[in-house]
């Protein structure tokens, strides 16, 4: 029978990735930079509690301890108190990774302080993997993130200067390798590789991204809503907001509807006959 206030791993793993996701709150207390993590977690410390408590108002809450036990049902019940929609997760870490379910890479994540977002910097003007990866990181990594977009001549002295990690550029190590964008190239660097949904979205991506639709037949269609997001906004960030929607829905359809075509059957109830008619 499932505890009282609690999710299990299976309904949490089907939300991971969609915009509608509960805030996914870690809080064991021996968690390390290089250690792993549920995909889109966040991170606080018990013992400053108080400091954090009431940011979380209003908002639906999954807290993760190490067993489902020691920690998260009380830390749930504060956050109750303070208005948030707050649940545990079942067995807590250890159920999770028990049962095979992805786990982020934390030691590919560079952080001021493992409570604060990471800091990611890339070239200006975006089209696909400078969207995608964004995406990719903020929906499954680090739901914190920031991202500055920048003058390629300027990406050394901003990462350096703000502790951004460089993406999408040559000479980096999150960049293309070989037949491989840079999306493909965080799948399977941060352990995302099993979802079968992102290895299909970044077949997609590194078709539309490398100028090699044949590969995938959905390329085409997301190479051109790219070129189009590019030219209908000026400002980067608001196409990211925008293309972040886009990446939403084909994410789903990699996930849920590869299966499904389209067609013209009306779904309008039947009319009704006439009194007297046949």
């Amino acid at each position: 029978m499932p505890s009282l206030n609690a999710i299990t791993a299976e309904k949490l793993v089907r939300l991971v990735g969609t915009p509608h996701c509960p805030v996914i709150l870690d809080i064991r207390s021996d968690v390390p930079t290089d250690g792993q993590a549920v995909p889109g977690s966040i991170f606080r410390d018990v013992n400053a509690l108080a400091e954090w408590v009431e940011g979380f108002a209003g908002r639906e809450v999954i807290v993760i301890c190490a067993d489902g036990l020691t920690d998260s049902p009380g830390i749930a019940a504060f956050l109750r108190h303070h208005d948030s929609d707050a649940r545990i997760l079942e067995g807590g870490f250890e159920r999770w990774g028990k049962q095979g379910l992805p786990l982020i890479d934390l030691s590919k994540v560079v952080r001021s302080s493992v409570d604060t977002g990471s800091v990611w910097v890339t070239r200006a003007r975006p089209k696909v993997d400078r969207i995608a990866c964004p995406w990719l990181i903020r929906r499954f990594v680090d739901p914190q993130a920031v991202f500055l977009f920048v003058t390629p001549t300027d990406i050394p002295e901003v990462a350096e200067r703000f502790g951004a990690t460089p993406f999408d550029v040559d000479g980096v190590f999150w960049s293309h390798r070989g037949e491989l964008c840079t999306f493909d190239v965080m799948v399977q660097e941060f352990g995302l590789g099993s979802l079968e949904a992102l290895t299909r979205l970044a077949l997609i991506v590194r078709g539309a991204d490398t100028a090699k639709p044949e590969i995938a037949p959905q390329a085409s269609g997301l190479l051109a809503a790219s070129l189009g997001l590019s030219r209908m906004f000026s400002d980067d960030l608001r196409q990211l907001d925008a293309g972040m929607l886009l990446y939403d829905a084909f994410f789903r359809w990699s996930r849920d509807a590869v299966d499904e075509t389209h067609d013209w059957v009306s779904h309008q109830p039947k009319r009704r006959k006439e009194k007297g008619g046949k």
